[in-house]
């Protein structure tokens, strides 16, 4: 279902989607109010959802989206302002599943649709490598390694959502320093940095060239590199690397949890959230040699169970769980050394 007030973009979208034989478009919506209320009829998947629009908008309608359709993705189709960075980061934080930049004229082109089509596979489980099994994956147990030092967060795809529940259950007082690579485009980054500081109730700074990884601080990759971790005068520093990678993922959780495996011995806790694809599974590989720790999002909590699922299935996860449960695994696997 497309849900835009626009007469135009629900027509190009709609010519986007017509003709693909794995996909059926069931309505369109010029309001979020008519939106709601075609839910009551038809049964949906994917959810494209302008979040600037008149009378009721996408933030507000959001929460009542989800509970007329629980099982529906939100896909947030979203403007390059100010404006349009911080209410797509809250409907990210929210629930929505993911975001796609509304192009300026002319910017529907074929890249465009080949990205909107590739997500949208991937919200609605139709994409093989990110389909939720319907059978439990068969996984060979993996104890705790190493005492973490730092924790390491991937993410793409549902990942905010994710991240916020995760964060709010680390107390203030847990010292670790906790570093995030989360897809997302470069001028989102800094108002994702705020949520996270809000959710995580500590500062949050991005990574740039010598930036020190602190105590009790978040590190957020940069939109437009790589973090990248390593040693200087006995301290924890961040750098940029911007590297082409087999994900093609800019930011790459890679780089992050390979680097960080060799800064720190192993004693890493990794941790991949929500997300499309095998970002993160060559650096998870890396720290678990070294003698760190990998903990996965199930399957079940995810928006898709792409990333996670990587890891799980080559038996590197020691716990395999909903965010809010693997913070607690994550916590306990740092020491009474992690506590202030």
């Amino acid at each position: 279902m497309i849900v835009d007030d626009s007469l135009t973009v629900r027509t190009v979208f709609t010519r986007m989607l017509q003709n693909e034989e794995d996909m059926r478009l069931v309505t369109t919506a010029n309001t979020a109010e008519r939106g709601i209320e075609a839910l009551a009829s038809h049964e949906i998947d994917v959810i494209m959802l302008d979040l600037e629009m008149p009378g009721m908008g996408g933030i507000e309608a959001l929460p009542k989206l989800q509970q007329a359709a629980p099982k529906a993705q939100i896909l947030v189709i979203s403007s390059l302002t100010a404006d349009g960075a911080e209410h797509t980061v809250k409907a990210l934080s929210l629930g929505a599943a993911d975001t796609m930049l509304k192009p300026r004229p002319g910017g529907f082109n074929d890249d465009y649709r080949n990205t909107l089509l590739g997500k949208i596979r991937a919200l609605a489980g139709v994409d093989p490598t990110t389909a939720k099994p319907s059978v439990p994956v068969a996984r060979a147990p993996k104890t705790l390694g190493k005492k973490p030092q730092v924790v390491a967060i991937g993410a793409s795809t549902g990942g905010i959502h994710a991240l916020n529940l995760f964060l709010r259950k680390v107390p203030e007082n847990f010292e670790l320093p906790i570093l995030i690579t989360q897809h997302l485009p470069d001028s989102f980054i800094p108002v994702f940095a705020k949520q996270m500081e809000m959710a995580a109730r500590r500062p949050a700074v991005l990574a740039d060239e010598g930036v020190e990884i602190r105590s009790g601080h978040i590190v957020i990759a940069p939109g437009h590199g790589h973090m990248i971790v390593r040693k200087s005068a006995g301290r924890l520093v961040t750098g940029l690397a911007y590297h082409p990678v087999k994900s093609g993922c800019m930011p790459s959780v890679d780089p992050m949890f390979e680097t960080l495996a060799e800064a720190c011995d192993g004693h890493v806790a990794a941790v991949l959230l929500s997300g499309m694809g095998r970002d993160g599974t060559e650096g998870a590989q890396v720290i678990a040699t070294a003698g760190g720790s990998i903990f996965a999002q199930n399957a079940e909590s995810c928006a898709v169970w792409g990333m996670p699922r990587a890891v799980t299935e080559m038996g590197l996860a020691s716990a395999v769980l909903p965010p809010e449960e693997l913070a607690e695994k994550v916590l306990s696997s740092a020491g009474a050394d992690a506590w202030a």
